[in-house]
């Protein structure tokens, strides 16, 4: 009977660059987490200005802002507590990574994910939908070529179950961000802030 081989994990350089660094999470967070979390809701405030009616419903300026701001403030929030759940993950393959790791993981994986709303500058919903969709498959690969050399795991097994665990994890916590950002969607377009 033939055995089923596992993909080999991919290797960057780039990833064991950042590994070695020692970018204080407070650097990481205001250099790198705090920029990148106000691309996407400048994007949805600039698309409901732009578009308002056409790519998304119309809602005043005040109710975009009040859904920025939650949403921004969320993203901010998430990067530390996916720190936190990498950090209890890492007990699955017997490892306790340092939060500066766990944080550099948390922060660097969803990049595609702060990026892809750029594309809100086009108001066409199924391009934002399916550079929406890579961004999603972009973020969950990054998470596999990372984990080894961020977290330090060097066995090939642990690195896809630690990968795989921290993939299922963060699509918890995006969809967590998503029901917080609809949720506040529903609530500023109930006639009280009208």
């Amino acid at each position: 009977m033939a055995q089923i081989q596992m993909p080999h994990m991919p290797h960057f350089e780039g990833f064991d660059v950042l590994a070695r660094s020692h970018l204080s999470v407070l650097k990481l967070f205001l250099l790198y987490a705090l920029p990148l979390s106000i691309i996407p809701p400048a994007m949805i405030y600039y698309a409901g200005i732009s578009y308002g009616g056409n790519l998304l419903p119309v809602l005043s300026v005040t109710q975009l802002q009040i859904i920025g701001v939650v949403f921004f403030l969320a993203e901010l929030a998430m990067t530390f507590l996916v720190a936190l759940l990498i950090q209890r993950l890492g007990e699955v393959v017997d490892i306790k990574p340092a939060f500066e790791d766990a944080y550099k993981l948390a922060v660097v994986v969803p990049t595609p994910l702060w990026l892809a709303p750029l594309f809100l500058f086009i108001p066409s919903f199924l391009l934002n939908l399916t550079v929406g969709a890579l961004a999603i498959m972009a973020s969950g690969a990054l998470i596999f070529y990372a984990v080894p050399a961020i977290l330090k795991v060097e066995e090939e097994g642990h690195a896809m179950l630690l990968s795989g665990s921290i993939l299922a994890a963060g699509l918890v916590a995006w969809a967590a961000m998503m029901y917080l950002t609809l949720f506040t969607w529903n609530v500023v377009t109930s006639t009280m802030f009208m």
